[in-house]
């Protein structure tokens, strides 16, 4: 969206201004530190809110990889001779419009490896999309189906240690760590409601984990989060070739934990972005990527980011981590269905 006009420019700033001092209203309460974090989120916001399917007009495809807390020796050692591991994701998603449905629909994949955790998410969306003024608004609910296992045979008590160097750890006694791996199935909901004016600015609204599902076998529950999300895009009035995209995500679980997170990108003739970004009591975030479009309908982008690990985690020491990498991939492919030709019958008539 080109902007030639000082007038237009400084209207432009101004809504930009409002619109993300409302959104700083969110960030004083977030002073802890909360999981399920990714850099590229202003790119995956599905991950986040059901209400975003088919809201780029296209059929869209994700692929990311996180890799957490990179370096991080955990000391804590196990009857395998092990110590876990830290974080690791591997997402897959997709999301199309479909008109007869007045909205869109989506399908998350998501696998996740928390220390001795395995965790596998499918996530079912869909969402009812309506025109309100100059963009269009989304409310959206999704199926969140749950797979959770523990490796209890790992684990070790203090009262494992036998001291004996040829065979320092004993198996286990304790009936609540010592077996095969334990695991749950749970179902889950989560909706949300999403509003954009393409090429301008985006608000995000969102709930996961309504029931708050529990597991008795794991002693343990889903815990309700709540997600806002914001983004704008500001062209140079001048030089439409440069844009500035910030974009903000605060969230809480269960109102007793807290996390924020805001990103700067800029970008240069929708080819190439750059920028960085500061988590709440966590790290500071640097990202880059490019976009190649093979078509007008059809286009890749490919992204990296790196966290910059600023808690106690990292802290510069051996043994702590050096940061956390995560690669984002996105394809879009724009399916347009021709329309029939108006079908002409002719029919002879007789006069008499």
């Amino acid at each position: 969206m080109a902007i030639l006009y000082k007038q237009k420019g400084q209207h432009v700033r101004q809504k930009m201004a409002s619109f993300f001092v409302m959104m700083m209203l969110f960030l004083p309460i977030a002073t802890a530190q909360n999981e399920g974090q990714y850099s590229h989120f202003m790119f995956n916001q599905l991950s986040y809110n059901p209400a975003y399917a088919g809201s780029s007009g296209a059929l869209s495809i994700n692929l990311l990889y996180n890799n957490q807390w990179m370096g991080l020796k955990l000391q804590a050692p196990t009857s395998d001779g092990k110590a876990g591991e830290t974080p690791t994701n591997y997402l897959a998603s997709f999301d199309m419009p479909v008109n007869f449905l007045h909205g869109g629909i989506g399908l998350t994949f998501n696998s996740e490896k928390i220390g001795y955790h395995d965790n596998t998410t499918i996530n079912l969306d869909y969402a009812f999309r309506i025109y309100w003024g100059r963009g269009n608004l989304a409310a959206g609910v999704e199926l969140n189906l749950y797979n959770f296992s523990f490796n209890t045979e790992s684990l070790v008590g203090i009262s494992d240690f036998t001291g004996d160097p040829t065979n320092p750890i004993s198996r286990s006694n304790d009936p609540a760590i010592n077996g095969q791996q334990a695991s749950d199935f749970l179902i889950d909901l989560a909706t949300g409601l999403y509003y954009q004016v393409p090429g301008e600015y985006y608000v995000s609204l969102s709930v996961k984990n309504l029931l708050g599902s529990h597991s008795d076998q794991l002693a343990f529950r889903n815990t309700r989060t709540l997600y806002l999300m914001g983004g704008y895009e500001y062209t140079f009035p001048y030089n439409p070739a440069f844009k500035l995209k910030p974009h903000i995500m605060a969230k809480t679980a269960d109102f007793s934990i807290f996390q924020a997170e805001a990103s700067l990108l800029f970008d240069y003739e929708n080819f190439f972005w750059a920028g960085m970004g500061y988590r709440w009591n966590d790290a500071f975030t640097f990202l880059a990527g490019i976009n190649w479009n093979f078509s007008s309908l059809n286009w890749l982008r490919i992204g990296v980011a790196y966290d910059l690990t600023t808690s106690k985690l990292g802290a510069y020491k051996v043994g702590r981590s050096w940061g956390s990498l995560e690669i984002f991939a996105n394809g879009t492919f724009r399916i347009i269905v021709p329309k029939k030709p108006p079908t002409v019958s002719r029919t002879t008539r007789f006069l008499l």
